[in-house]
């Protein structure tokens, strides 16, 4: 039972309590693959879309038991410091990137790249998104972050894959490279990203940062 208590400054009154951590997580539950199938194929939440996992010979994608693994697309923009530059969050220079476009992409020894998803989301507007590393890359020392996809963003989904080791390393077009997690709230939100003009809404490209 959630009791009331006195204020901590000692004046006598009462106050509610706080919510607790555990009682706001479970305001959104994480969604099962026959939500994600049906999402999908009658609203259009990913496409292309596999309605069961693809293993055969490749890196895994498609529906598991709690989320979708997703594709990285053949193309990329692979880091150099040719330039020498400072990597500027607020000012990015584009020449810091080398465009490449292939089956199989080569990330040199500690630097990164940029990828898309073969897949377009259109997240729903009680929805939010977490997106964790495939254990195959992440047993190689291959790390992928992904910022959460929010209430109503819809585009294909910007990749970022470092190469930790130091030895260059393999990206596999066309194959699984993370998973993403559907958490659905028992409440919408008041401003949803598209609410808000986000400005990575809609992307269709390899976007790099902007203000």
């Amino acid at each position: 039972m959630n009791r009331p208590r006195f204020d901590s400054r000692g004046n006598g009154k009462l106050r509610p309590n706080k919510p607790k951590f555990e009682e706001i997580i479970n305001l959104m539950s994480i969604k099962p693959d026959h939500w994600i199938r049906k999402m999908a194929q009658e609203h259009g939440m990913i496409e292309p879309f596999e309605a069961a996992q693809v293993r055969k010979g490749v890196i895994s994608y498609g529906v598991s038991s709690y989320g979708y693994d997703i594709r990285v697309a053949d193309e990329f923009k692979i880091f150099t410091n040719v330039f020498s530059a400072v990597v500027d969050p607020k000012n990015f220079d584009p020449k810091s990137m080398v465009d490449f476009k292939g089956d199989v992409c080569i990330i040199p020894p500690n630097s990164f790249a940029l990828a898309r998803t073969v897949e377009y989301f259109r997240i729903p507007r009680s929805v939010l998104t977490v997106c964790v590393g495939k254990s195959t890359y992440a047993r190689c020392g291959i790390i992928v972050n992904v910022t959460p996809f929010e209430p109503e963003w819809e585009g294909f989904v910007t990749l970022e894959i470092s190469n930790t080791t130091p030895l260059p390393a393999k990206i596999y077009a066309n194959e699984g490279i993370a998973q993403v997690l559907f958490f659905e709230s028992d409440e919408e939100c008041e401003t949803s990203y598209a609410d808000k003009k986000g400005k990575y809404q809609g992307q269709q490209s390899i976007v790099l940062p902007k203000l």
